[in-house]
């Protein structure tokens, strides 16, 4: 039994560690400076908190509002890309939604902001619902 206990405690204790591993982006750069030739590296992460204001299966880019004022502005995705609920579970593309408040991790390459990774700001929610008919028939 405490081993049983251990062992799950160790298990979430990992699967916490290697969420926060995959929570962090960041990007490098390496430069040469043009006076002395030497190599220059500059590693930084750029976000953006607001609300996804377009997403549309099968293009590349997805249209974000940063803060409540001001145009949205398109970031593209790649392959890589990845999108995580609140808790940080990688959740698929289906959860992508206009309207959907989020915070975006990308970098800049050239004129375009590149995103690494989406956060989801709420909980996804899935209402079912469910109809039920009963039908009574007397025999003659």
């Amino acid at each position: 039994m405490k081993e049983t206990t251990l062992a799950k405690i160790l298990a979430v204790a990992c699967g916490l560690g290697l969420a926060t591993a995959l929570a962090q982006t960041s990007t490098t750069v390496t430069t040469k400076d043009a006076a002395t030739g030497t190599a220059v590296t500059e590693t930084s992460t750029t976000t953006a908190s607001g609300t996804i204001t377009t997403y549309t299966p099968g293009t590349d880019y997805i249209t974000f509002r940063a803060g409540t004022t001001g145009a949205p502005v398109r970031y593209y995705y790649t392959k890589d890309t990845t999108v995580l609920d609140p808790a940080g579970q990688t959740v698929t593309w289906s959860a992508v939604r206009p309207d959907l408040p989020a915070t975006v991790y990308y970098m800049n390459e050239g004129d375009r902001m590149i995103v690494r990774k989406i956060v989801l700001s709420k909980p996804i929610v899935t209402e079912k619902e469910t109809t039920t008919t009963t039908t009574t028939t007397e025999k003659p």
